[in-house]
C-alpha cells in the first residue's frame, strides 16, 4: 500500500492566485474636503451560487458578504497532454550544506552534510479559476478593469513557493474571457448586485515526493517539499481579507505614544519630526474616535485592530484597540509584541548631553553598568575631562560604566555599526532605531494618511 502524500500544491496556486486580486481599491464618495475615499475590495474563496445563496437567506449567524466584493473559485482541472514529457525522468542534484554549530547557533565556513535529491518528472494540469467581481455601481467595475486589464498583457508570472528545489513552483496566469455583467436587459424593479465574470487559467505541474539521498543510501523521503497549511488558509480573512475592510479614512493622521494612539487633522504638522528622539506633545484637538469608526461599523473593543506601517519597517504593527473612558480622543492601543521589533543592543538609562551633565553633575555617579546615548562629541584622545576621565566618544555612541577597569568606556560605537540596531530608554520606555548613522524613535510618532487601516 503506497504511503500518503499531500503537499498542498493546488491550494498554493490558489493562494497566489488570490493574492493578485487582494490589493485593489475602489472610490466610496467624496470626503468633506472633497477627495475620493478609497476602500479596499476584499476577496474571499467561494463560487457566485454560494454567495447568492447567503445573500438571499439573510444568514444572521455570521457576517454577510457585501459589495464591493472579489470572489474567487476553481471550475477545472484538466490533464493537458501537450506538455507531457518523459515520465519516467529522473532529475538529481547534489546539495551542500555549510557545518552549522549548534553552541553558538551559527554557520561555519566549513562545508557540512551533502545530500543527493531525486526529483521525479512532475504531471502537466491545466487550472482554470473563475472569479467574480460583486459591485454596486457601474464606475466600481470600470475602476476595477482598469486596475487589472493591463496586468495580463498577455499573462502574469506567480511563484507558489521560493524553494530553490521546488522546479514547480513558477506557472503563468492567462485570461480566457469576461462576462461584463450578470443582469439581463430588461433589469426589472428589482436592484441586484451585479456581478462581472472573468475566466483564467494556469499551466500547473504537480509533483510526487523527492528522495533524498546521503551517502548513496535512502535516509527518509520527502513529502513536502514546501510546508504548507489546512485547506482553510483558502479561506482564512487574514489571508486573503475575506471577511474585513481596511479603512484608512478621509485625510486624517495618527499619533502614537506609548499605548495610546490619537486622531490628528490633516494639515497637522509633525513637529517634533519621527527622525528626532523626543516624543511629541500630544496636540489638542477635537477628533473624537468613537464618531469616526461609528461611520465604518460597530467597533469591538478588544477585537478591532489598527494597522501601522511603519516605513522602516518590513511587516506592519498590529494592535487591538479600545476607547479610552477618560478621554474619547485616545485608543488605548494593546500592541502584538509579535509585530515590534526587538531589541538588539542592553537599554540605555537616559539620554544625555555629555558636555553638559556628567556623573554627581545632573547624573548620578559612577555605577557599574550604567549606560547612556550621547548626543555630543566627548574627550580627545590627548585631553581628559573631571567628569569622564579619559572617555573619547562620539555623538551616538553608547557608553557604560565597567567598574572593573575603572571607568568609563563605549559599550556601542556608532562609527562602526553596519547593520540597524534597537535600544530601549529605561526612563521614558521608548524603543530607538540606529541606522544611516542617526538614532530615531523606532515605532512611536507620526503616522501619515495611508499609513495605517482600521480592521472593524
Amino acid at each position: 500500500m503506497a504511503a500518503f502524500f499531500y503537499d498542498n500544491q493546488i491550494r498554493r496556486f490558489l493562494i497566489q492566485f488570490a493574492k493578485l486580486f487582494s490589493m485593489w481599491q475602489v472610490t466610496k464618495g467624496k470626503d468633506p474636503a472633497g477627495n475620493d475615499i478609497l476602500v479596499r475590495v476584499p476577496i474571499m474563496y467561494g463560487d457566485s451560487s454560494r454567495q447568492a445563496a447567503t445573500i438571499i437567506a439573510k444568514n444572521s449567524a455570521s457576517n454577510l458578504p457585501s459589495a464591493p466584493l472579489i470572489s474567487y473559485y476553481v471550475t477545472g482541472l484538466e490533464y493537458d497532454q501537450r506538455r507531457t514529457q518523459d515520465p519516467t525522468f529522473i532529475d538529481k542534484i547534489t546539495v551542500r550544506q555549510r557545518a552549522y554549530n549548534s553552541e553558538s547557533q551559527s554557520y561555519e565556513e566549513t562545508q557540512g552534510q551533502a545530500f543527493t535529491i531525486e526529483r521525479l518528472m512532475p504531471v502537466p494540469w491545466t487550472l482554470r479559476v473563475t472569479v467574480d467581481f460583486w459591485t454596486t455601481n457601474y464606475n466600481q467595475k470600470l475602476e476595477l478593469i482598469e486596475q487589472l486589464g493591463t496586468l495580463f498583457n498577455p499573462a502574469l508570472d506567480i511563484q507558489s513557493t521560493d524553494n530553490i528545489i521546488d522546479w514547480t513552483s513558477l506557472s503563468v496566469v492567462y485570461q480566457d474571457g469576461l462576462t461584463f455583467t450578470s443582469r439581463s436587459i430588461p433589469q426589472g424593479t428589482a436592484n441586484t448586485i451585479d456581478v462581472m465574470s472573468w475566466k483564467f487559467y494556469m499551466p500547473i505541474w504537480i509533483s510526487t515526493s523527492s528522495k533524498l539521498k546521503k551517502m548513496g543510501v535512502v535516509q527518509k523521503i520527502i513529502a513536502s517539499i514546501f510546508k504548507g497549511n489546512a485547506l482553510q488558509d483558502m479561506q482564512d480573512d487574514d489571508l486573503l481579507l475575506g471577511t474585513r475592510q481596511k479603512i484608512t479614512p478621509y485625510g486624517y493622521k495618527v499619533l502614537l505614544l506609548g499605548n495610546t494612539l490619537q486622531l490628528l487633522p490633516a494639515d497637522e504638522p509633525f513637529n517634533p519630526p519621527n527622525t528626532n528622539l523626543a516624543l511629541p506633545a500630544p496636540p489638542n484637538t477635537s477628533l473624537y474616535w468613537s464618531s469616526l469608526l461609528n461611520v465604518y461599523g460597530t467597533m469591538q473593543p478588544g477585537i478591532s485592530q489598527i494597522w501601522l506601517q511603519n516605513p522602516y519597517m518590513d511587516t506592519e504593527i498590529v494592535g487591538t484597540i479600545v476607547v479610552d473612558p477618560l478621554d474619547d480622543r485616545l485608543l488605548i492601543y494593546n500592541i502584538d509584541p509579535d509585530t515590534l521589533p526587538q531589541n538588539t543592543l542592553q537599554p540605555v538609562d537616559s539620554v544625555i548631553n555629555p558636555l553638559t551633565t556628567g556623573p554627581n553633575a545632573g547624573l548620578p555617579g559612577p555605577i557599574n553598568g550604567k549606560r547612556y546615548l550621547i548626543v555630543e562629541d566627548v574627550g580627545s584622545a590627548e585631553a581628559t575631562t573631571v567628569a569622564w576621565g579619559d572617555l573619547v566618544a562620539m555623538a551616538n555612541d553608547i557608553i557604560q560604566y565597567s567598574s572593573a577597569q575603572g571607568k568609563w568606556v563605549v559599550s556601542f560605537d556608532s562609527t562602526a555599526a553596519i547593520v540597524q540596531q534597537y535600544v530601549t530608554n529605561l526612563t521614558t520606555n521608548v524603543q530607538y532605531r540606529y541606522a544611516d548613522g542617526a538614532w530615531m524613535k523606532s515605532t512611536e510618532g507620526w503616522y501619515d494618511q495611508g499609513d495605517y487601516s482600521i480592521v472593524i
